[in-house]
This record gives C-alpha cells, sequence and structure tokens, in this order.
C-alpha cells in the first residue's frame, strides 16, 4: 500500500485522540458489550438474487423467505470488490474492516499476502471471549488454517480438521456439503458455546461449477431469457442452488430463536457467480450487487437488539462490525468509533473488477449509482484519509495504533 500523505506517530496520535472522543460519545446511548453478545458472520457463497441482472428473466421467486425476511430487518445489498471469486478479500473485509480497494493493485489476496508477514492482525473477533471458524470444505485455500491462528481464532472446523464437520450432506450430485450442513454445524456452537462467542460460517453449497447434473428439479427454474452467451442451464441449476439456501436459512433463524441467549446473524453473498455474459461497462455495479441482512433472534431483540433503518440500502463488506455494534446497542472502541463514521458518513466502496474492466476504486451511493472520489465532500475527503492513514499503519506501517489502544 502506498504511504498516505502526511504518515507519521503524531499524526497517528492525533487520530487516536479524536476518535476515543468520537467512540465516547457513541458509547454515552449505548448499554450493551459486544463481548456479551454472540454474533456470527456467514458469508454465504455467491449468493445474490438473479432476477436482479440485467438480461436474466426467470418465473417466481426462488428465494421468498429471506427476500421476506429483509423487508423486516436489517437489509439491503452489498457491493462486491469481486464477480465470480474474491470470497476471502471479503472475509477479509468483514473481519478486518480494512477495504480491499486501498491496497496496490499488484497484492491480489491479503490472507496470503498480508495476513502471513504481520506478527500483529487486528480483526472483529478478538473482541469477544471465543471465536470459531466453520468452512465446510478444505481448509488450506486462502492459507485459512494459518490466518485464522493468527486471527486468535480458538477452533477451526474444516474437512480434515481435529475440529470435526458433523451432520454431513450433500444436495443430489453436487460435490459440495449443503448449507444444512453448514447451519447444523453453527447451531452446535450456538447451543453450547457460551455467550460471547464469535463465529465465522463460510459456505460451500452454491460454488461454481453449475453442473446441469447437479439436480433433477433445475428445469423449473431455467430462465425465459438471458444476455447473448450466458447458459440457461447454467443459470438455472445455480438458481436452484439458492432455493435450498433460502430453506436452510428460513431453519436456520427458527432454531435461533429458540435459544435464550442474544444473537445476532450478518447474512451476506461474498460475490455474484460468473456465470452472466454482460457488458461491464453498461452493467459493471449491478455485477457487484449481493444481498444482505442482520437479523437478530428473540432474545437480543427483547435486550436491546434493534433493527437499523439508516444507512443500510448500499454497504460495503467493511461496514458489517460497526452496524452490528450498533443493532445491539453495543459500545464501541475508537477503532470502531472510526468504522461508524466510514459507515454512517461515506459512499459504500468496492473495486470495480471483472470481464474487461480494469481494476479501480469505486464508491456507490445509496442508489446504487457510481461516485467518483472528486465528487466527495470536504468531510467525506478528510474521514477517508484518516482511513487510509488507520489502514496504512495497520497494514504496511508501523503499527502505532496498537500501542495508542485505537483497537480496545
Amino acid at each position: 500500500m502506498e504511504k498516505p500523505a502526511g504518515y507519521s506517530k503524531a499524526r497517528m496520535e492525533k487520530i487516536a485522540r479524536e476518535y476515543q472522543v468520537v467512540a465516547e460519545e457513541i458509547n454515552k446511548d449505548r448499554k450493551n458489550s459486544l463481548s456479551s453478545q454472540t454474533i456470527m458472520f456467514n458469508l454465504s457463497e455467491s449468493f445474490s438474487n438473479p432476477k436482479r441482472v440485467p438480461g436474466v428473466k426467470i418465473k417466481g421467486n426462488p428465494i421468498p423467505y429471506i427476500l421476506s425476511l429483509k423487508k423486516t430487518t436489517t437489509s439491503g445489498l452489498m457491493m462486491s470488490s469481486g464477480y465470480g471469486g474474491g470470497t476471502a478479500n471479503m472475509e477479509y473485509m468483514t473481519l478486518t474492516g480494512l477495504a480491499t480497494a486501498n491496497f496496490s493493485s499488484t497484492l491480489q489476496t491479503p490472507y496470503t499476502q498480508i495476513v502471513p508477514r504481520l506478527t500483529k492482525n487486528w480483526t472483529f473477533n478478538q473482541l469477544f471471549d471465543y471465536a470459531v471458524g466453520i468452512h465446510p470444505y478444505q481448509g488450506v485455500f486462502y492459507s485459512r488454517v494459518a490466518d485464522y491462528a493468527k486471527f486468535g481464532f480458538n477452533r477451526f472446523y474444516y474437512l480434515g480438521s481435529k475440529y470435526k464437520i458433523i451432520d454431513k450432506k450433500k444436495i443430489g450430485k453436487s460435490p459440495y456439503l449443503s448449507d444444512e450442513t453448514s447451519y447444523a454445524n453453527a447451531l452446535t456452537q450456538l447451543k453450547t458455546d457460551k455467550n460471547g462467542t464469535f463465529i465465522n460460517l463460510v459456505t460451500m453449497q452454491n460454488h461454481m461449477p453449475y453442473d446441469t447434473q447437479y439436480h433433477k428439479n433445475y428445469s423449473k427454474w431455467l430462465p425465459t431469457s438471458v444476455s447473448e452467451g450466458t447458459d440457461k442451464g447454467t443459470v438455472a441449476t445455480y438458481t436452484t442452488g439458492l432455493t435450498y439456501t433460502d430453506k436452510a436459512v428460513k431453519q436456520f433463524i427458527k432454531q435461533i430463536n429458540k435459544i435464550q441467549k442474544p444473537i445476532t446473524v450478518v447474512f451476506y453473498g461474498d460475490h455474484l457467480p460468473g456465470i452472466y455474459n454482460n457488458s461491464m461497462a453498461k452493467d459493471g455495479t449491478k455485477l457487484h450487487e449481493t444481498d444482505y441482512f442482520i437479523y437478530s433472534n428473540t432474545y437480543a431483540r427483547e435486550h436491546g437488539a434493534r433493527t437499523l433503518t439508516s444507512n443500510t440500502k448500499v454497504v460495503s463488506p467493511n461496514d458489517f462490525m460497526a452496524m452490528v455494534a450498533e443493532q445491539t446497542n453495543s459500545k464501541v472502541t475508537p477503532y470502531l468509533a472510526l468504522m461508524t463514521k466510514v459507515y454512517e458518513d461515506s459512499p459504500a466502496v468496492s473495486i470495480n473488477t471483472g470481464q474487461n474492466s480494469t481494476a479501480s476504486l469505486q464508491f456507490t451511493n445509496s442508489k446504487g449509482q457510481v461516485v467518483k472520489y472528486s465528487q466527495l465532500t470536504k468531510k467525506q475527503k478528510r474521514l477517508w484519509q484518516d482511513y487510509k492513514l488507520v489502514q496504512y499503519d495497520l497494514t504496511a506501517g508501523k503499527q502505532y495504533l496498537y500501542q495508542l489502544h485505537m483497537m480496545k
């Protein structure tokens, strides 16, 4: 990452002091502690409503439950910095709060290029007493086994680990374990672990390829029309997988509402599947829009959790930690205070990548419109500069902020 103008120990001390004040102001109205909450981030592989894709027309509603849930809880669209890939980068952004758009274009994957070489890597799970990773697939991809250990996860459940994936189920001829399996493993942790646990669940069910031999009933979701070069059978297979996700999420929400402790779940699609032959110049923003919702169970809502109604229509993965703190009415650290200001006062940020497009930093407003950096207000530009300085310090600089207690 290029060194931002003005980077110095004195400048970082000033930033730490400023956001300590912001944190104190925010915390005046917050009554809970994150360490008393149970929070789960659920990266749902390739989940995004296909009916939103330009040129694709599908009869019926493949995800009725999730769309109905989005109407009654914190929800909207998440701007992904990937198309057809980039899972680990979205995961990195949710756990660290750092935007991959700020890194050099030569840095493709922070999980393999940054995390292993740093002695300190701050992640959201470190604010909790216990942290668990769950991924019903191989754990070695993107160096997750090593990275999760550096992040301070207490356990990582994956195929082949000493912590076993249970209730293994597949759908039809799919080679991947189902979302039903993912949620069964998550529920085991939610029911047995003490309060103050963080869970990072990364699913695999809807991963490519989308073979038409996977599901017997895939023809039900054949599109009536698609853009030229897009295969109808592939879209139908992918859409069929979403219907199974929808049913699994419905059962999962039903189950967590029975648990007598505050549980909040952030569900988000990491990117669209790379199956749509659209013009990125024309449809670039649309091909980066995935679905998300943040749901607090019955017990959490009875103890202070609330639905967010502002700044929710279009967000970035790095916004989720600040949103969770606000939804659960939890106090924030100076770093989370900064992330709260970035979430509230800046447009969503992503990298416009994929299909004949040169990667570039991109802002998107609440209407889904691209905003250039030059169009930001003076206040927004100053905030973004603070954010870049913090990101540089934590990943490429002297890591002064750890000494200044900004992360605690």
